[in-house]
């Protein structure tokens, strides 16, 4: 997951790059050349462009620093967090979902993503199998019990048995 998530930052990365290098020059360069810059709106949305760019590719940079800070071999194996596939059953409403808990840049609805932002998300945070969590949401409170968890540590393998191997 964590390398999932780093290429797609470098990929965009490297393409608003390619946009901020290539793309917007090119654009503020035709603009110029129509004349009158004051009440020109192409070079005005080439240079709106062009700050909205090194913006995001600033926010990228730091998103991609964040995640290099993440040492999945000190997470806890046996609790739900970054990354962690969580089944939860809700208590009163009988229904059964599966998500998984990730950064609120990296969410995606179609796939089952929840923000450790979220409500649910914050609630499931250190949750074990078999537990029960209330979760206030803004609806009210909802008690989810956690059916199955599959934390990062487990998923790449770095998470030991009971037994020590």
């Amino acid at each position: 997951m964590l390398d999932e998530i780093r290429q797609r930052l470098e990929d965009e990365i490297e393409n608003l790059t390619h946009e901020l290098n290539v793309v917007l020059p090119e654009a503020i360069s035709k603009a110029v050349e129509m004349g009158d810059l004051r009440e020109n709106a192409e070079y005005k949305s080439a240079l709106e462009r062009q700050q909205f760019v090194q913006a995001r590719i600033g926010h990228l940079g730091q998103r991609l620093s964040e995640l290099s800070k993440i040492d999945v071999e000190t997470m806890p194996p046996d609790r739900a967090g970054f990354g962690s596939k969580v089944t939860i059953y809700d208590l009163g409403s009988d229904e059964e979902m599966t998500i998984t808990l990730v950064a609120g840049d990296f969410m995606d609805l179609e796939a089952g993503h929840v923000s450790l932002e979220s409500p649910i998300g914050s609630g499931l945070m250190g949750a074990r199998e078999d537990e029960v969590v209330t979760v206030e949401l803004p609806a009210g409170a909802r008690e989810y019990r956690v059916t199955s968890l599959l934390t990062l540590p487990q998923q790449l393998g770095l998470a030991q048995d009971d037994s020590g191997s």
